[in-house]
Order: C-alpha cells, then sequence, then structure tokens
C-alpha cells in the first residue's frame, strides 16, 4: 500500500488523498480504495504510470488540437471486392468453409443494450422476431454448422469478451440454455476489466463523488480483446492444438456469417495477417469490425506488445482554455486500430461485400433511429430484423425463387422495406453453393408469406407459398418438398408504440410484435426420408393440411 500510495504521489495524484483522516481511522476504506489501484495497476499494460504518462501525451496532443495522423499518407491496401453467388464467390466460400476446420472466434460482448432501449445483453436480443432466435444463439449454431461441413477434428474455440456488466448474465444466458448445443468446454468467457477516469487536462485521475474512497472507472473500448487474449494465455494453446485463424467479431449483426466463410476464404488464399471485412462504396472500404488474423503473425505482434493497441482521448472541455471537463473522460482503444503496430512487411488486405449481405448492426434505440435523415442507415433493432429478412429473400432469388416485391412500411417512424420473412438455420444455408442445391424447379414465394427452415436436409421443388410454413427435420431427416402449394392467412405484424410498457421491451424497440393466424407446420423427428407432395389441384392449408393429398 505504501509502494502504491507513493506510486500515485510521485505522478501528481496526491488529490486522492485529500480528506483522508488520520491513520487508524477509515482503515478499511482506505484498504478497498488500494485493492482497486492494485486492480488497475495490474490490468493495463506497464500499470497505472504507464497509463498517466499516456493520458498526458494525448490530452496535451487535444489541448493543442494535433492530429494523431499528421504525416500519414493514405493509400489502399491489397483487397477482394466480392459479389454474392458468382465464381470467385463461391471459390473464396469453399475455401472458407475448409479453413474453418483450423480457426476460432472470438466475440466481443462486454455492453449491455441500454443505447437501444433494451435492459439486457445485447447478445440476448432476438435477432429476428420469426423464431425468437438471439444474437448468441445465431453465432454459436453458424459456428457449429462450420465444424460440421468443414470436417473439424476438433471442436471450434469460441471465446466470449465480457465486462464487469455482462459476464454473470452472458455465463447465465449459455447455461439456460444449455450453450446452445455447443460443447460448454469449447467456449471461453474472457472478462474485459475497465480503467481509471480522467478527471482534467492534467491527467489526473478521477474520485468517485460520492465516495473518497474509490477511483471512477469506464470500460477501455473493444481494443482490451487483444490485451485479454495475450494475457489469458489462450493464444498459444490454440497454436498448439493446431488454430491457423482468428475470426473477431462483434455483438449485434445478424448477417455477418453470411459473409464469414468467404472472407476467411480470401485470407487464406491470400494469406493475410489481417483481413478487414468491409462494405461501402469508398475507395477506401469501410471497416465493419468484422476481423480475419493469421494466428501465427497476431502472437508474434502480442508477444512484443503485450497486446497494447494505439490509444485516443475525447475530451468534452468546459473552458476556453481546455483544460477542464465537462465531465471525467478515459482513454479508448478500438480492435480494428491493431494493424496500426504492424510493420510494414505485415500483409493487410480487406474484403469488400454488399451492405445487404453483411452488414446490419442493431446500435440506436427508436427516437434515435427516426431522426436519423432518410437515406442514412438507421442500425435498429427494426431495421436489423428486416435485413436478415431482405439477405435471405435474395438469396432465395438468386438461386431461383421468384420472390414477392417488399412493400413499404413504418414501424416507430421508421420507414423500412418488408419482404417475405424468411429464416433458415445455418445447417440449411451456411453458403450460397448450400442454397442453390437444395431449390429447383419453379418456386415462388409471396411477399406477405413467412418461411422457417429448421433442418440440414430439406430441399424444394416447384413450392408456391402465400402464408405460413414452418419445416422442423432432424439432423438426420432427408426431406423432399416437391410441387406443394401452401395457402393459408399466415403471420403479420401488429404495430406497437415504442412507449408502450405493456409489450415486452424485445417487441416495442422494433415498433411490431408478429401475430400468427395461422401456419402449416411440417416436422420430421424420425431418420428416414421423406417426400411431401400434391397433386396440381390441391393445397396443404393451415387447418386442412391432413386433408390434403399429401404423403410420407
Amino acid at each position: 500500500q505504501e509502494t502504491l500510495a507513493q506510486t500515485l504521489l510521485d505522478h501528481g495524484q496526491e488529490h486522492l488523498f485529500e480528506g483522508w483522516p488520520e491513520p487508524g481511522i477509515g482503515d478499511d476504506d482506505k484498504a478497498r480504495f488500494f485493492n482497486q489501484v492494485k486492480k488497475l495497476d495490474a490490468n493495463y499494460p506497464g500499470g497505472l504510470v504507464a497509463y498517466i504518462d499516456n493520458a498526458r501525451k494525448l490530452l496535451a496532443d487535444s489541448k493543442a488540437g494535433r492530429n494523431p495522423f499528421d504525416g500519414y499518407v493514405p493509400s489502399v491496401p491489397s483487397g477482394e471486392r466480392l459479389y454474392y453467388g458468382d465464381e470467385r464467390f463461391v471459390r473464396f466460400e469453399e475455401a472458407g468453409v475448409k479453413a474453418a476446420s483450423n480457426a476460432a472466434f472470438v466475440l466481443v460482448a462486454g455492453g449491455l443494450g441500454e443505447r437501444l432501449g433494451y435492459t439486457g445483453i445485447k447478445v440476448a436480443l432476438p435477432s429476428e422476431t420469426t423464431t425468437g432466435t438471439c444474437f448468441l444463439e445465431l453465432y454459436i449454431k453458424n459456428i457449429l454448422a462450420l465444424q460440421e461441413f468443414s470436417s473439424a477434428t476438433r471442436p471450434i474455440p469460441f471465446v466470449i469478451m465480457t465486462s464487469d456488466d455482462t459476464h454473470a448474465m452472458t455465463e447465465k444466458l449459455l447455461k439456460e440454455n444449455n450453450f446452445f448445443g455447443m460443447n460448454p468446454s469449447q467456449v471461453t468467457l474472457l472478462k474485459q476489466e475497465k480503467v481509471a477516469c480522467l478527471a482534467d487536462n492534467f491527467a489526473r485521475l478521477a474520485r468517485n463523488p460520492s465516495d473518497k474512497y474509490s477511483i471512477q472507472t469506464k470500460p477501455h473500448g473493444h481494443g482490451d480483446v487483444h490485451a485479454v487474449l495475450c494475457s489469458s494465455g489462450i493464444l498459444s494453446r490454440w497454436k498448439l492444438s493446431g488454430v491457423k485463424w482468428l475470426i473477431f467479431f462483434q455483438d449485434t449483426n445478424g448477417l455477418l456469417f453470411k459473409a464469414i466463410p468467404a472472407s476467411l476464404g480470401v485470407s487464406v488464399t491470400n494469406d493475410l495477417d489481417v483481413n478487414s471485412l468491409a462494405t461501402g462504396y469508398s475507395p477506401y472500404p469501410g471497416n465493419i469490425n468484422q476481423l480475419v488474423l493469421k494466428l501465427d503473425s497476431y502472437l508474434e505482434e502480442l508477444t512484443k506488445t503485450n497486446g497494447a493497441i494505439v490509444e485516443f482521448v475525447n475530451p468534452k472541455y468546459k473552458d476556453a482554455g481546455r483544460e477542464e471537463f465537462k465531465s471525467s473522460t478515459r482513454l479508448e482503444c478500438m480492435m480494428q486500430d491493431y494493424p496500426r503496430t504492424l510493420s510494414p512487411s505485415a500483409k493487410v488486405g480487406f474484403t469488400v461485400m454488399d451492405t445487404w449481405l453483411a452488414y446490419a448492426p442493431v446500435k440506436n434505440n427508436p427516437d434515435d433511429a427516426a431522426k436519423v435523415p432518410e437515406g442514412n442507415p438507421r442500425h435498429s433493432a427494426t431495421t436489423g430484423e428486416m435485413a436478415i429478412y431482405k439477405a435471405n429473400s435474395l438469396i432465395l432469388k438468386k438461386a431461383g425463387v421468384k420472390i414477392g416485391s417488399p412493400t413499404i412500411e413504418t414501424f416507430n417512424g421508421q420507414e423500412v422495406e418488408v419482404w417475405p420473412r424468411v429464416v433458415w438455420s445455418p445447417s440449411w444455408g451456411l453458403t450460397s453453393s448450400d442454397v442453390k442445391r437444395k431449390i429447383s424447379g419453379s418456386c415462388e414465394i409471396t411477399q406477405r408469406s413467412t418461411l422457417v427452415i429448421r433442418g440440414v436436409n430439406v430441399s424444394f421443388k416447384d413450392l408456391y407459398l402465400d402464408g405460413a410454413l414452418v419445416i422442423d427435420a432432424s439432423k438426420h431427416s432427408e426431406v423432399e418438398i416437391h410441387s406443394i402449394r401452401v395457402v393459408n392467412d399466415g403471420w403479420e405484424f401488429q404495430k406497437v408504440g415504442s412507449k408502450d410498457v405493456s409489450v415486452p421491451e424485445q417487441y416495442r424497440i422494433r415498433g411490431f410484435i408478429t401475430k400468427q393466424l395461422d401456419n402449416k407446420e411440417l416436422e420430421f423427428d424420425l431418420p428416414g426420408s421423406y417426400l411431401i407432395a400434391c397433386d396440381d389441384t390441391d393445397e396443404l392449408s393451415g387447418r386442412r393440411g391432413e386433408e390434403a393429398n399429401a404423403f410420407a
């Protein structure tokens, strides 16, 4: 404690001891203070001294208005522009699925859903409400599908970086749902710690206004994932087990696994040390925080840096002299800034894909999303869900299905395209080739329809759907849906208000709930081959399905 106290005094932090009583009084509180200081010192590369020194430099640059990128010359690295379903896309996708057997996945999930108007952890939020699949389940099911179709000889490792805010709830979500089918031994939760807040431009640490024995803390940013992985020792163990590639991603993008196989294939084919998945039309591709890193070079770099990432500071000044803050700030870092410390010889590249296929994050609450100017991405729970239906509809369209044109509707003040509600399990349509192989003949899905496919070996030939069809098939069932007309009242969206507290928050932040009027459900829970067919005059309706001329 004396050593820690002297370190603080030597680095301009004497204010932290102001108002302390004499020895023997409040010693338990003083011990609590030093325990926090010890933890802050241990969790930052180089300790609190390095944190204070880095803060002073960055704050001095901020006060002077210096640009941290002065002297940099922008250039576009080598990369690939891919278009869904064409020959190059399929080739990279196939290479990526094969390489997934030697990959590990890292999810950055340290945030709550407060910004969205959701009180739980973001990964527990439904990615879409047709099936209610939460983001974490969606990610795990995709990893398990990659594990199976890559013929992996070992379970694919999955790390989730949590925080004090999310750790317990993430653990609870996994355990209550039996890890969504994943072996618990392949899931590792690593907790990110917070950093000290800064009270002013002199980098004085901020005391908690209600507790003089406590320092204010805030998250350091998702760039901490590199230091957390480095300090855990897990990277060396992965290398020994045969892992060659790491895929980093964030917590609320329901489309990203549609792009992961091809982007991993780009990394493998081009032997990239760093590959950023990107979207957009700029000559400088817009990174979307999905990174593919080569483990060998990554581990070598982290051995030098201990996972420290170039930081930044963003104070809000309240005085003309730019010395006092409106509120405390802290140093921050971002995981995508990892390449900034690499040598010029590192192979840094990118993979650009269409936004509709790869990027639909859920970030904003309904009020903020409604204020976004028309034509700009709103990134809300509403638009995130609609993007999933759009992507799946377009994928089926590219596979030859006639898809009804979307209608325009408004939910929570946001005008969106409403496509057919098409959802499938990752094991059914992991890649573009998987989908194309399971569609044949003349298939049509009307705009008001809902199609849910749970299963692996389910194929369609000459399907006409105008309503709701739900197919549940076991892993060992082979099902062919042949010459079927399904017509029923289906499911529809019923609008709700974002402020209507009688509606669960996961629905009101979208502005709708799904009303299930009628549907046809086909279940195949026993191993075997099934053919479901009708003659030209019959339909499989919701309530009259048993009377139709169907056979199995």
